[in-house]
């Protein structure tokens, strides 16, 4: 994540381009691990009962800007994923304020875990 980020603006972002899906409150769409009839899993919650938290910065960042199936594709998953690409929407920084207002509503243990994944990871790559 970028040393600078805009909460507030990643609220209004999020209310514009995710609520839709995700919610207004981050709750997600009804029965979200059950594949529609399409066989697409419904928008997943972003709070603290969703899955969001066990993913790093760097996935959540690039599932967003290039959508569920092109970031599954990439890790050699074939998954129908219902979640666009948003890159062509939102810049690298838009992208970043929305992931750090949905942490910023994260209970504290759920934050300390997501960042520590993704320190690992960073740690692991040699980022530091």
């Amino acid at each position: 994540m970028p040393e600078t980020v805009d909460i507030v603006q990643g609220a209004v972002l999020y209310a514009e381009n995710c609520a839709a899906c995700h919610g207004a409150n981050l709750e997600g769409q009804p029965d979200w691990q059950v594949p529609g009839d399409d066989g697409v899993l419904p928008a997943p919650p972003h709070d603290a009962t969703g899955h969001t938290w066990h993913h790093t910065d760097a996935l959540l960042f690039n599932y967003t800007a290039l959508g569920g199936r092109e970031m599954m594709a990439r890790l050699g998953v074939e998954f129908n994923s219902g979640m666009p690409g948003m890159a062509d929407t939102l810049s690298e920084q838009e992208i970043w304020d929305i992931l750090a207002f949905i942490q910023s509503t994260w209970p504290e243990r759920q934050r300390v875990g997501q960042a520590e994944r993704t320190q690992a990871e960073l740690s692991a790559q040699g980022e530091n």
